[in-house]
């Protein structure tokens, strides 16, 4: 009897790589547009569902950890930021996959044609639209995005962010008790 594996939408939809990664394999598009290897132009799109492009406090930006979660600004902040950075087009929507009201999605699509200029907007675009939603996890307290967005400092001397100063819970708990907390203790 064959094993059936359940996979929802093509497996080749999602692309899981941080932004070097990113721009080298949209580079190798790009160039093999201008080489003539692939005959037309390629779009680059991605409409939700990646480090910077959705608040979904239930999904996406479960792992803020600092109450933020439920604000919608990285999304707003990665459209904004992707179309000064060399994006085709932007685009704000809702819904994505958990419910009309509960998320807010910043997509882009950006056409790489085999020209330079496309190649400057790839490494750019897609430089800030990995490394904002980083940052943004970063100063939320996500541990595994500080570590990221510290790599990627490293990585790229040009890139400054600024870190989160962390306290120690035990610290900043008191400051927030209610009155009748204070007085059962």
């Amino acid at each position: 009897m064959k094993k059936i594996v359940s996979v929802v939408g093509s497996q080749a939809r999602i692309l899981y790589a941080d932004a070097e990664g990113r721009a080298t394999i949209a580079e190798a598009f790009n160039q093999a547009i201008k080489s003539g290897e692939i005959s037309a132009p390629v779009v680059l799109g991605r409409d939700h569902h990646d480090v910077s492009g959705t608040d979904s406090p239930y999904r996406e930006t479960s792992n803020i950890y600092d109450g933020s979660k439920f604000t919608a600004d990285m999304a707003i902040h990665n459209v904004i930021g992707d179309s000064f950075r060399g994006a085709t087009w932007v685009s704000i929507h809702n819904g994505g996959g958990v419910g009309w009201g509960e998320v807010i999605n910043g997509g882009f699509g950006m056409v790489l044609d085999g020209t330079a200029e496309a190649s400057n907007r790839l490494k750019s675009m897609l430089f800030f639209d990995v490394n904002n939603g980083i940052a943004r996890r970063s100063w939320a307290r996500n541990k595994e995005a500080m570590f990221a967005i510290k790599r990627e400092m490293e990585r790229t001397p040009s890139l400054h962010i600024n870190l989160p100063n962390l306290v120690e819970d035990h610290i900043v708990e008191p400051l927030f008790k209610t009155k009748t907390q204070k007085i059962k203790h």
